[in-house]
């Protein structure tokens, strides 16, 4: 067996209920214990509380989980950076070496398509580093977009990453980038970016009848939805800017590359903003698992 579905999203997914796909990076990588359990969980608790069911996704001892139990999100918790972060191209190896993986925007949304699975709500998506001009460095995430039928919600791409660039790639591979109430495109910790969004949509009904007329076309591909966090946790921009910036250039001193980068950068930036970056990440995901919700029980009532 590859595959194990919780029984509960079986049912769902038969019945035509609303799921919303979460991803654990974010529990092993992108926060500490025991914080990303308590967020992992309540991230479950705010799904449920709008009307869908959440379904966290991992790979546990080789086999791709959709939907974990407590239990094996704090396996995951508690292992943190030892976990394998998996992308397409770490989940057969991670499955064939029967280990704990756990699981990119990417990754989530190879499993969320396999399951059946429409809406997936993360923190922030990957995108073209800065500097990728020279490095390449691109996240996985991007072409993921472009090829999986699965509407991400995020607060924009992360904001270590080259925004401009990430749109750009965005726009080649022609993935929708919508904005909820939103003409720009947030950027994780401020609201607000210097670059536009290609569409703003006001409300979680209209978000669910653009995806639905983008099934109808026949139109492959993801498309992402863009929720700017909340005005009380926003991170001044000029100060934000300056902390990212400090935390490139101390990664660039000790080498460090590749899917390292952004789990270094995340870390240090809580050090930088004495957890205020911390709260701040907590919030936008805390939103992002409402919206989903509301989008994918607006999609479940149309069909």
């Amino acid at each position: 067996m590859l595959i194990k579905i919780n029984p509960e999203i079986e049912q769902a997914l038969q019945k035509k209920l609303p799921v919303v796909a979460l991803e654990s990076t974010i529990i092993s990588h992108g926060m500490p214990y025991p914080q990303n359990v308590e967020m992992a969980m309540e991230c479950e608790r705010i799904i449920r509380s709008e009307g869908a069911i959440p379904a966290t996704i991992a790979v546990i001892n080789g086999i791709l989980t959709i939907g974990l139990t407590k239990a094996e999100i704090e396996i995951l918790a508690k292992e943190g950076h030892s976990v394998h972060k998996t992308s397409r191209r770490d989940l057969p190896y991670v499955v064939q070496t029967k280990r704990n993986g756990a699981l990119t925007v990417s990754g989530t949304m190879i499993a969320a398509s396999l399951a059946g699975i429409r809406f997936f709500a993360t923190g922030g998506i990957g995108g073209v580093h800065r500097g990728a001009e020279v490095t390449m460095d691109i996240s996985a995430d991007l072409e993921e977009l472009a090829m999986t039928d699965v509407m991400v919600v995020c607060a924009g791409a992360k904001a270590i990453l080259d925004l401009e660039k990430t749109l750009e790639y965005l726009e080649t591979k022609g993935v929708p980038v919508l904005g909820y109430q939103t003409k720009k495109l947030p950027a994780f910790y401020t609201r607000e970016s210097d670059y536009n969004v290609d569409f703003q949509m006001d409300t979680p009904g209209e978000i669910a009848e653009f995806y639905s007329v983008k099934h109808q076309l026949g139109l492959k591909g993801g498309v992402l939805v863009c929720n700017p966090i909340p005005e009380s946790h926003s991170i001044e921009k000029a100060w934000m800017d300056k902390v990212i910036n400090e935390a490139l250039d101390d990664m660039i001193k000790l080498g460090i590359k590749g899917k390292d980068t952004t789990p270094y950068l995340l870390g240090r930036i809580v050090e930088k903003t004495k957890g205020v970056s911390l709260e701040a990440n907590i919030a936008l995901v805390y939103n992002n698992c409402r919206l989903a919700a509301q989008i994918a029980l607006a999609y479940a009532q149309r069909s």
